[in-house]
C-alpha cells in the first residue's frame, strides 16, 4: 500500500488503477460495475449496507474511506494481491478492514491445485503464509480457488496493520444467477462456516483481528 493517495473524481479514475484497463474495463464485467455501484452510492450500495445490518457485530457499520485496486505486498513473490476495493469502517468496538472482491461471471482464477503445478520456492513460501493467516492446516485442499485465500488474507494483512478489530472478505456479485458462488460456499467450508446469501458469517478461531465472509447478490448498474 502506497502511503499517498487521492480522492477519485468518478468512476473513471478507477479505470486507471486496473493491471490491464482495456480488457477489464468493459460495461457488464466486475470491475465497471464495481467503480459504478461504490460510486453512485457515495459509501456502501444498500446490498452491502444490508447484509451489514443482518449481523450482530456489524450492524453499525460506518464507511470511513475506500480505496480502490489497493494492492497488498505477500512474502514469496513480486506480485502483490490486488483487492478490487479496500474498504476501512468502524463498528462501535473497533475498526474494520474490509477487502471487496467484484464478480460478475469471472472466475475465482486457478485452484491450489493448478495454481501449485511446478511452484517455485517462492510460490511455497507464499502459500504456507497464506495458510498460516487463514489458520488453515497445510496441505491445503486442491480444489479450493487460490484468489479466495489471498484476498481473505489480505482483509486480515491490512487489519493488523491499521489495529482494526475485525476483519471482512466479501463477495459483491452482479451475477443474475450467482455464479461461481459454489466455489465461494466450499472455501468457507473449509474454514469451518456457512455463509448466508446476502449475509454475512463469522470464522471460527480467529480473534485480533476477528474474520468474516461476506456474500452480496446486486445488480449490474
Amino acid at each position: 500500500m502506497k502511503p499517498f493517495l487521492r480522492e477519485t473524481a468518478g468512476v473513471e479514475d478507477w479505470k486507471g488503477l486496473l493491471a490491464e484497463p482495456d480488457k477489464q474495463w468493459k460495461q457488464g464485467y466486475s470491475a465497471h460495475s464495481l467503480a459504478h455501484c461504490w460510486e453512485a452510492a457515495k459509501g456502501l450500495p444498500a446490498k452491502v449496507r444490508a447484509a451489514f445490518l443482518g449481523s450482530m457485530r456489524f450492524r453499525d457499520f460506518e464507511m470511513l474511506l475506500g480505496i480502490p485496486e489497493l494492492q497488498v505486498d505477500l512474502p514469496g513473490g513480486r506480485r502483490p494481491s490486488q483487492t478490487d476495493l479496500w474498504v476501512l469502517g468502524r463498528v462501535s468496538n473497533g475498526l474494520v478492514s474490509v477487502a471487496v472482491e467484484g464478480k460478475v461471471a469471472e472466475p475465482f482464477g486457478p485452484t491450489i491445485g493448478e495454481w501449485r503445478v511446478d511452484a517455485s520456492p517462492g510460490k511455497a513460501e507464499r502459500l504456507s503464509f497464506l495458510l498460516k493467516e487463514l489458520k488453515m492446516n497445510e496441505p491445503a485442499p486442491d480444489a479450493i480457488r487460490y484468489q479466495l485465500l489471498h484476498r481473505t488474507a489480505s482483509a486480515i494483512i491490512m487489519a493488523k496493520r491499521f489495529h482494526a478489530a475485525h476483519a471482512v472478505m466479501l463477495v459483491h456479485s452482479f451475477s443474475p444467477t450467482r455464479e461461481w458462488k459454489g466455489d465461494f460456499d466450499a472455501f468457507a467450508r473449509t474454514l469451518g462456516a456457512t455463509c448466508p446469501l446476502d449475509g454475512v458469517v463469522e470464522i471460527p478461531g480467529h480473534s485480533e483481528p476477528t474474520l468474516s465472509l461476506a456474500w452480496v447478490s446486486d445488480q449490474i448498474p
